[in-house]
């Protein structure tokens, strides 16, 4: 493909490079190869070996459980040891903590650092050193351990470092716990002290109020108030007596009404039998049917009384009562035809059944008026024993009610002091516990570090990984290399080879002739290649020899 450019020439492309081409330049341009690479691998052992090594030495700590149950001494602690790792931490890594740890003469750290940087960008730089890694429970987010790590050059430093950081979190957690047990001990005092005196000054009222209402003082109210409630039920129970009387009284005169009326009317009919009267039997078998209908409307109310109307004993003394009086009406009108007809002449007669019921019936009235006389005065009796038993209550209320000022105050001042005592006693046992913690932090039996692994003391270097470097700045160089070489081939437009020639001229080739240059000025350029070549390794040599010396001697 070709195509014109602005200044008239002919911009033809490139043809494609094989294997053979590329080995061409590689030969064409060495120098533009090597060199980098050389000073890649000069420059990156230079750097690798005055690199100083750095050495990490690390401990792990476990956090141990209380080793006093709850159930024997409960904990006044508000959180767990693993909950307060994070405020440790802080604490410890903050910019006071890790200062005192730089400048500890037994350590001296970062001393070059110290003389070039501000205090707090040596401070970070030890913070980034510094790696604590937690190790939680399984299925909760408690720790259980973590490990503490330390990177410097120099691996004793850094074994007493770790040695100093796990010295400061185990100072940290003893002075946490006491800090925590002398903060909940010193409130509990204080409170304690608090509620004596409130106590002492509430009994020393409540005596002298006892002393100065010596005799007023509502001691009796719970025996008052029985009385009362006696007196109320009693009352009751009169109440209810006195009902049932004017009860009794209403059928008992019902019941002395009924036997007056039918005494009358048995009166009526013997007339009426001496008479010999033809009516005179129809007349006894309507006495008979009033007086059952008499009966059975005393049983009906008594039953009404009672029961509710759907009883069944109520309709079915209904019935009867409705077949009575059906009979009743029938023998009335049998009367009155009977009356319509000439009377025959009258037969006095003597009916012992007649008699016998009238001497039941004025039995009847004499024991149902005696019965009213008893209602009477039984009625009279519990208005009395009423009106005295008011008189009493009337007594009682008016006690209760000329004390009850003095018994208000009495029970609230009582009330008083038996919460200041149940506070006084609670805070006790919360003094006793704090001081039964405080001896557990003392014996160093609640929640502890145990340290697992130690500081370890480094043997090998963590870090620079040396031939990483130089394989690295090596492998950089020979690349860059590379590149050069083909940035050379592409500004050079001439023809190399044959297959140059056939590609852009299209023309056979019937032979080759080489490039004839001067001997002198081959030599010429030879010794120069020679003596720059020469100097580049042994400056490169130099440079590397004082890396490793430097390396040798001041750093390992």
């Amino acid at each position: 493909m070709t195509a014109t450019g602005s200044t008239g020439y002919i911009a033809i492309s490139r043809r494609t490079l094989d294997l053979e081409d590329y080995i061409d330049v590689a030969r064409r341009h060495p120098a533009w190869i090597l060199a980098p690479t050389f000073a890649g691998l000069v420059i990156s052992t230079v750097v690798a070996f005055m690199v100083q090594n750095v050495y990490v030495s690390q401990a792990t700590l476990e956090i141990t459980p209380k080793q006093i149950s709850d159930s024997i001494v409960k904990s006044t602690t508000t959180n767990e040891l693993s909950d307060r790792m994070s405020e440790m931490q802080q604490e410890i890594l903050s910019r006071t903590g890790l200062s005192s740890i730089i400048t500890d003469p037994n350590l001296n750290l970062y001393k070059d650092e110290r003389a070039s940087m501000p205090v707090d960008d040596v401070i970070d730089i030890m913070r980034r050193d510094i790696r604590i890694t937690i190790d939680t429970v399984p299925g909760q987010q408690r720790t259980a351990a973590f490990t503490i790590a330390f990177s410097y050059r120099d691996p004793n430093k850094a074994r007493d470092t770790v040695q100093r950081l796990i010295t400061k979190f185990e100072d940290a957690n003893l002075n946490a716990q006491h800090q925590e047990q002398q903060a909940v001990g010193s409130f509990v005092h204080d409170e304690l002290s608090d509620a004596k005196t409130k106590l002492d000054q509430l009994e020393e009222e409540l005596t002298q109020f006892r002393t100065a209402n010596a005799g007023k003082l509502p001691e009796q109210e719970s025996l008052n108030m029985s009385e009362m409630t006696a007196l109320q039920n009693r009352l009751g129970s009169l109440n209810d007596s006195l009902n049932r009387a004017e009860q009794e009284k209403v059928q008992l005169q019902a019941r002395l009404a009924e036997l007056q009326n039918d005494m009358t009317l048995v009166e009526t009919q013997q007339k009426d039998l001496d008479a010999g009267g033809p009516a005179a039997q129809k007349d006894e078998q309507l006495a008979d049917l009033t007086k059952q209908i008499n009966d059975k409307q005393i049983q009906l109310a008594q039953l009404q009384q009672t029961y509710r109307p759907d009883f069944p004993d109520i309709r079915e003394a209904q019935g009867r009562l409705d077949v009575l009086k059906k009979q009743q009406d029938q023998l009335q009108k049998q009367d009155a035809t009977a009356a319509a007809k000439p009377a025959d002449a009258p037969n006095k007669t003597v009916n012992l059944r007649r008699a016998e019921a009238v001497n039941n019936l004025d039995g009847q009235i004499k024991t149902t008026q005696a019965l009213l006389k008893t209602n009477e005065m039984q009625e009279q009796n519990a208005r009395k024993e009423q009106q005295t038993a008011s008189s009493q209550l009337q007594t009682f209320e008016a006690r209760l009610a000329a004390t009850s000022a003095i018994e208000a105050k009495y029970v609230d001042m009582k009330h008083a002091a038996d919460d200041a005592r149940e506070k006084y006693q609670t805070l006790e046992q919360k003094q006793q516990l704090a001081e039964q913690n405080n001896s557990l932090v003392e014996r160093k039996a609640m929640e502890n570090l145990l340290v697992l692994d130690n500081a370890s003391l480094p043997t090998q270097p963590t870090a620079p990984k040396r031939w990483e470097y130089i394989g690295g700045g090596t492998a950089i160089a020979f690349i860059v290399g590379l590149a050069l070489a083909g940035l050379q081939e592409a500004k050079d437009t001439s023809l190399k080879n044959l297959k140059d020639v056939r590609a852009y001229t299209n023309l056979p080739v019937l032979s080759s002739i080489p490039l004839l240059e001067n001997t002198m000025l081959v030599r010429r350029k030879r010794r120069l290649a020679f003596l720059a070549w020469s100097a580049a390794v042994i400056i490169g040599m130099l440079a590397v020899t004082a890396s490793l010396y430097y390396h040798y001697v001041y750093v390992a």
